[in-house]
């Protein structure tokens, strides 16, 4: 076997001898969560750049008796907003390292509809930052009835402060940098994904609008009329835009979520040799005063708030991830080669009150307990 084999095998390789001991609190931790009713099934990965430490399923694929137990390898999850950076951020990064999208130009240069009433002064670099100035939401799924006229109101969409001074979150950035992506390749934002960013990653199993067939195994994130329903993604503009959209839509395992860090733990770099430049990744995790904790398309742990983070206590300055409201979490901490695969569906009907305020306590818990398993082994 080739060296450069050898190095694709380490990325899923799980060394379970000598790592369990270190991570030992973290599968009563996800238990917890499924016995408290927050979700009723989770994967977790944690890792290196070159190898994982930890990796198991846990409960079940739904609340129903007899359903089927989740897996990192096989069981794909709805990933909700880890989309935006899995498929749309790391779309717009393979563009502008291939110098076909400038980060500060007008978003109006890729998508002409979208200027005027202060349209014109967004960037791509606002919308990847979160200071474009639109506002968080738009229900688009009971504004419009189909995808076309569901376009024309997210082209229309007003900001609400002047673009460029401060970052509010927002789906609708998201949904415009998937269309500047098929904007400029002239494909599908999920062509683009699949043979520009899921096959160089090795992403097997990372999808929009996954097929269903026997042995195939989705954790439903939707349920209609009380039963779970597979593969429908749980986000309502989402789904009405064909299930392929910049802010929602992406499925994938705790394996692929997992190989995906480890490229950018790599800076760029995969066992077949460079995705993009190493510039291109750093770029894309710089932040400004402006900006706050948001890089582009990722966010960072906010170290100064009175309410811990998602990321922990103990998350370092540099770490980034992002989070979904299906139960998804991601985040990667440069300095320590660590990063933390979390993937659940809270979002397929809770047995408990206030599931996303419990979901956020769990993530920030679990958080601390991977630091400190890491630090015991080193």
């Amino acid at each position: 076997m080739t060296p450069t084999y050898l190095l694709g095998l380490l990325l899923v390789q799980i060394p379970r001898s000598m790592a369990a001991p270190a991570f030992a609190e973290v599968g009563p931790l996800v238990e917890r969560g499924i016995h408290q009713g927050i979700y009723p099934g989770a994967v977790v990965v944690i890792g290196r750049r070159d190898t994982v430490l930890y990796s198991k399923g846990f409960g079940h694929l739904s609340w129903a008796r007899g359903a089927g137990k989740p897996s990192t390898r096989d069981t794909r999850w709805d990933l909700a907003s880890l989309t935006k950076v899995v498929a749309t951020t790391s779309s717009v990064m393979v563009l502008v390292d291939q110098g076909r999208v400038n980060l500060d130009a007008p978003v109006a240069q890729y998508l002409p509809r979208f200027t005027g009433a202060g349209r014109e002064l967004i960037t791509v670099r606002m919308l990847l930052d979160h200071t474009s100035g639109l506002r968080p939401y738009l229900p688009l799924y009971r504004l419009a009835d189909n995808r076309a006229a569901a376009l024309d109101l997210l082209f229309n969409a007003v900001p609400d402060r002047i673009p460029g001074t401060s970052p509010e979150y927002s789906d609708l950035n998201a949904m415009l940098l998937g269309l500047v992506v098929e904007a400029v390749t002239g494909e599908s934002l999920d062509a683009f994904a699949e043979r520009d960013v899921f096959t160089p990653l090795r992403l097997g199993s990372t999808v929009f609008t996954p097929a269903l067939s026997p042995g195939v195994s989705v954790a439903p994130s939707w349920s209609a009329r009380g039963r779970p329903v597979a593969g429908r993604v749980n986000d309502d503009n989402a789904n009405l835009l064909g299930g392929v959209a910049g802010h929602a839509g992406l499925f994938s395992t705790g394996d692929d979520v997992a190989r995906f860090a480890q490229v950018w733990l790599r800076e760029g770099s995969t066992p077949d040799g460079p995705w993009v430049s190493a510039g291109a990744v750093r770029e894309f995790l710089h932040r400004t005063a402006r900006s706050g904790t948001r890089a582009l398309g990722w966010d960072t742990p906010e170290m100064r708030g009175t309410v811990p983070s998602i990321y922990g206590r103990l998350a370092g300055p540099d770490t980034f991830g992002h989070s979904g409201w299906t139960g998804t979490m991601l985040w990667i901490d440069p300095a320590r080669d660590l990063f933390l695969v979390f993937l659940t569906n809270r979002s397929l009907e809770p047995r408990r009150r206030h599931s996303i305020m419990a979901l956020h306590t769990l993530r920030t818990a679990l958080s601390d307990l991977v630091i400190q398993g890491d630090q015991r082994r080193r």
